[in-house]
This record gives C-alpha cells, sequence and structure tokens, in this order.
C-alpha cells in the first residue's frame, strides 16, 4: 500500500487542497518519534485564517485521518505526525512485494504512449571506449525502467555513420587496407588507416582532394563507395554487438545518420515555407533571440548540412513513424545548447511535440589510481575496463570461496566473476547523480561492504543461501497476515521502511531520468537488510517456526526488491558468491 497517497488522499477531502499538492508537501520527519509521515500545515494558514499549530491541532482530531486505525495521528506545532501501525504495514508491504515477485515495481502508468530512448550512438569504424559506456548504460537502465513502467520504449541507437570522414576512410583503405586485419579486428584495423590518412595528408594535401570526392560518390550512391561504407558498418556493428550483448544491451533501431541525410531537404524547405531561414554569413540560419539562444545553423555557408540540421529530420520522422509521446536523447551535457537549439526550432515552426523531447545529460569519466595498458593510446576502451573488473572479481571471488570452504568449480567462479565484475562498473556509472562525473576506483567498486554491485549482490546471493537452507530444513516463507505482522522490531521496520518506497522510486528515477534514485533505494535496502540479518536470527532450533517464517518472509520481500531493482539498473544477480 502507497501510505502517503493514503495520507494525501485523507487530508486533501478535509482541506481545499488538491491530493498531488499535499503528496508533494509530506516529508520523512528526521526523528523516529516523530512519526513515519509528516505534513506541515503552514500552506493552510492563509485559506484557513489561522494559525499553522491551531490547524493541525484541529485537523488531528479528525478520525477520517486514521483511515480504520492505519494510522495514529498527532500534532507537533504546525506538523501533522503520522505513525503507522507496524503489523498492517508489515504484512501490507511484505505481502504485495512477494505477490509481485522479482517485477515488483512494475505498473500500467505508460500504457499507450511511446517513448523514444536514443543512447550509445558510437561512432563507426572508432573505438568503444568507456565514455560511450556512460550513455550506453544509463540509456539501457531508462529503457529498463520505462519499460518497467508499461510505456512502450522505442530503444534507438543514433549511430554515427556519416560525413567526410568516410570519405577518408575509403581512400586510406584503398591504399593501405589490411584485409586479414580488418576481418580479425576490424575497429583496429580501421583506426590505424584512419590515423595513417592524416599523417599522409599533411605531407600530401592531394589526398583531402580525393577523399572529399570519394564521399561525394558516397553521397551520390556510387556502388562501389557505397559497398565499403555498409562494410565498414557492418563490420563495425559486429563488434559493438559482442560488447552490446554482454552488458546485456539491446536496439530496436538503428538509424544512424546517413539514414536522414535524403530527408534533410525537406526539412530546409519546411523552414523556408515558414519564412525562418536568415543568411548569416553566407550560412542559412534560425535566429533564436526570443529563446536566448544563439542562432541554430542549419546550411553551412558551403551548403552542406550538421547536426541540427539532421537531427531536425531525424526528430521529424520519429514523430511520423512512432508518434511518440516522449522523446529522449541520452547525449554527454555538453551537448545541452545543441538540443536547446534543435528543440527551439522545432517549437518555432509551430511543432509543439517539441515539448515532449528531452535532453538527459551526464558527466564526464575520470581515473583514479588506475592503471590500464590500452590498446588506443590515452584511450580506455571499455573492453579493457570489463575484462580488468572481471579478472580482478575473479580472484577475490576465488579468495572468499576457498577461506569458506565453499565447492565452487572454476567454470561457476567465472561465470560469477563476469556478471560481477560486468555489474560494479555499470553501477559506478549509475550510483550518483548522472551529471556528476564518474571517478573510477577499484577499491569502490568491488568493495564487498560499501556503496557497489558486489555489496547489492552479496547481500542478495546471502539470502538466496538462507532460503535453500531453510528449503532444506522444510521450512518456509510465510504467507499468513497475522505471522507477517509480527515483524515489528525496530530493525524489521527499518527494513520494511525502505522497502515500501521502492514503487516510488521506480516512478521517480523515471520522472527526472535519474536510474541513481533506484540504486540509492537498493542500497539503502540492503544495508537494513544487513542490520536486520546481524541482529536477528533467522533460522534455528532455538527460533520459533512462526517467526523463522515471518523472517523467511522478509528476506524473500528483500530479495525480490534487490533482483527487481538490479534488472532496471542493467545488472544480472548471482545464486551465490
Amino acid at each position: 500500500m502507497d501510505y502517503k497517497s493514503v495520507i494525501a488522499k485523507n487530508i486533501a477531502n478535509l482541506t481545499e487542497l488538491d491530493q498531488e499538492q499535499i503528496f508533494k508537501l509530506i516529508e520523512i520527519p528526521p526523528q523516529k518519534d516523530l512519526g513515519d509521515y509528516a505534513f506541515p500545515c503552514f500552506i493552510l494558514a492563509k485559506s484557513l485564517h489561522k494559525a499553522p499549530n491551531m490547524i493541525s491541532e484541529s485537523l488531528a482530531g479528525e478520525a477520517s485521518l486514521t483511515e480504520n486505525g492505519m494510522f495514529e495521528v498527532k500534532n507537533a506545532g504546525p506538523y501533522l505526525n503520522f505513525y503507522i501501525d507496524r503489523s498492517r504495514y508489515a504484512s501490507d508491504t511484505i505481502t504485495k512485494i512477494n505477490t509481485a515477485g522479482d517485477k515488483f515495481g512494475q505498473a500500467s502508468d505508460g500504457e499507450g504512449q511511446n517513448v523514444i530512448i536514443e543512447f550509445s550512438s558510437p561512432n563507426i569504424a572508432k573505438p568503444f571506449h568507456v565514455g560511450h559506456a556512460f550513455t550506453t548504460i544509463l540509456g539501457n537502465s531508462l529503457s529498463r525502467i520505462y519499460d518497467r513502467l508499461g510505456y512502450n520504449v522505442i530503444r534507438m541507437n543514433h549511430l554515427g555513420d556519416y560525413g567526410t570522414q568516410f570519405g577518408k576512410l575509403i581512400t586510406a583503405y584503398r591504399l593501405w587496407g589490411d584485409e586479414e586485419a580488418l576481418s580479425k579486428d576490424p575497429i583496429t584495423e580501421l583506426l590505424r588507416i584512419y590515423v595513417k590518412f592524416h599523417e599522409e595528408a599533411k605531407k600530401d594535401p592531394s589526398l583531402d582532394d580525393t577523399a572529399r570526392e570519394n564521399f561525394k560518390k558516397l553521397e551520390d550512391g556510387s556502388p562501389e563507395e557505397v559497398a565499403l561504407w555498409q562494410r565498414f558498418r557492418d563490420l563495425s556493428l559486429v563488434v559493438f554487438n559482442k560488447l552490446y550483448d554482454r552488458m546485456g544491451v539491446s536496439f530496436d533501431n538503428y538509424n544512424g545518420e546517413s539514414f536522414y541525410s535524403d530527408r534533410i531537404p525537406a526539412v530546409v524547405d519546411m523552414l523556408k515555407e515558414k519564412n525562418l531561414l536568415e543568411e548569416s554569413e553566407g550560412a542559412q540560419v534560425v535566429m533564436l533571440d526570443e529563446y536566448n539562444l544563439p542562432p541554430c545553423i542549419i546550411l553551412k555557408s558551403d551548403g552542406t548540412t550538421i547536426y541540427a540540421s539532421r537531427d531536425l529530420a531525424a526528430v521529424l520522422y520519429r514523430k511520423d513513424t512512432y508518434n511518440f509521446n516522449k522523446n529522449i536523447y541520452v547525449v554527454g551535457t555538453p551537448q545541452a545548447l545543441h538540443f536547446k537549439q534543435v528543440f527551439s526550432v522545432l517549437k518555432k515552426a509551430g511543432y509543439d511535440f517539441a515539448d515532449d523531447c528531452v535532453h538527459v545529460g551526464f558527466g564526464l569519466v575520470k581515473f583514479k589510481d588506475m592503471v590500464f595498458s590500452t590498446r588506443e593510446g590515452n584511450i580506455v576502451l571499455l573492453e579493457d575496463l570489463l575484462d580488468a573488473a572481471v579478472a580482478k572479481t575473479r580472484e577475490v571471488i576465488a579468495e572468499n570461496a576457498k577461506l569458506r570452504g565453499q565447492d565452487m568449480s572454476e567454470e561457476e567462479i567465472s561465470e560469477i566473476a563476469e556478471k560481477v565484475g560486468i555489474g560494479a562498473v555499470i553501477y559506478t556509472y549509475v550510483k550518483a547523480g548522472r551529471e556528476k562525473d564518474i571517478v573510477f576506483s577499484w577499491e569502490e567498486m568491488l568493495n564487498f561492504n560499501g556503496n557497489s554491485a558486489p555489496y547489492l549482490m552479496y547481500t542478495y546471493a546471502r539470502i538466496r543461501s538462507i532460503m535453500r537452507k531453510a528449503e532444506a530444513a522444510g521450512v518456509k516463507p510465510s504467507t499468513d497476515l497475522d505471522t507477517l505482522g509480527t515483524l515489528t522490531s525496530d530493525d524489521a521496520y527499518g527494513v520494511i521502511s525502505a522497502l515500501s518506497s521502492f514503487e516510488n522510486d521506480v516512478k521517480k528515477a523515471a520522472s527526472i531520468y535519474e536510474p541513481f534514485v533506484i540504486s540509492r533505494s537498493l542500497f539503502e535496502t540492503a544495508s537494513a537488510f544487513n542490520s536486520f540479518y546481524n541482529n536477528c536470527r533467522i533460522l534455528g532450533d532455538d527460533v520459533d517456526v512462526k517467526d523463522s517464517e515471518a523472517r523467511l518472509a522478509l528476506c524473500e520481500a528483500v530479495g525480490n526488491v534487490i533482483k527487481s531493482g538490479l534488472y532496471l539498473l542493467g545488472i544480472e544477480t548471482v545464486e551465490r558468491m
């Protein structure tokens, strides 16, 4: 049950405020003795012509606020304090979670609504580095969150597969390409010849002319150039998809910049018809003074297009094709101005769906005391980071298994290390607000006792171990409301309170495009559970059977929430560690 919503509804019935407004004002008191929820009455002073403390005293006496014994209501100064009946709270919360299982948090809020999420979008023939991982991980998580809330999610990978660099690549391949190397390691070979092109062009400027000619042929649809471009694109996607598969990432659409190139003339014509294009220093621009933004260039002085014109073509295509309710771009924060300009041009052109387009920015990736032997100079490749994380995790798991006397095969250790290592990398990107810079540290990433994926995954594995022992002992989690209602101790209540916020946290994460709301919720839940675990016996001859059954149900609920939440972040769970 959503207790906060119940409180908001009951207060709304007694005042002139609407329920949504009240919901936003309800607080969680800083001290337990002040209740579980509190409503400040200051906002009612003007309409009721009373002092806030007099209003809270009057409202506290209203029987309808107690919701048939669900709450005890007291006033403290200007606040209404609500104390939840712990027994009912425990039985309601645990029953709801365990009925939903590891899909807890599922909702139908987005039923019938299309949400496009553009993320990852690497450049063809370029290495996939740790910076690309930010958009990939963040976008994948948001896709899962919106999907869990019932939206129809269209995952789009807007590939960087167009531009003059392909004229250079075609030229370089014909001059220096190694067919065997291209088949064996396409990205490395394509990068090698691309770098060589620039080195040689310094000595022989005519190479740039040849590259422009080759790109012109590509634009004109020349079969040979198109075939080479397609091959470079296909080979790059093979490499990218191996990484995507490894990380559990998938897409519904791979339309890159090239897909929209022949749609740009229609955009230019539309802007001309609406008298929005103006000449500025030879370029064609849309003035955006009324939005306090610099002009948006549509065509450069030489008549060529830029990112803005391609993105305008893309968003118009997406609206026509998918009739989106929301169009989300998961792209680095430095591109904020670009998207403001694109959305403002749409708005100025009379397209109100510009308001449904959202730029979700994110910070930079940094390293703390981490040394990599990278294959591309100062670029840290994502594959290298994943491999290193898995290798280090494998050492920790093998050592822990040895210390505990666990019988784990090499194969099992490797499978667990792969999931935990990749989970550790993913969690590093989503454990704080997305606009904060990511600072990688092995000590923090692989800390089994801190705010990390290994800590959450170990908590889940611990619960699975408890459940296996219980099954062997013939003890099952209770579903009896009265039995579940015995979970009223401070330790149990702390866990239940953390669990109860998960549903709203999923919705909040979607509303502000912040997966860290979920990672924070999971960490608080795991911390509360481990405190409960350390202070309260779950199984044993000296534990009453009904107590064991109730505590097992609580364990099950925590396991379901952690598994559900980790999935939404893009992380798999393991049965033991």
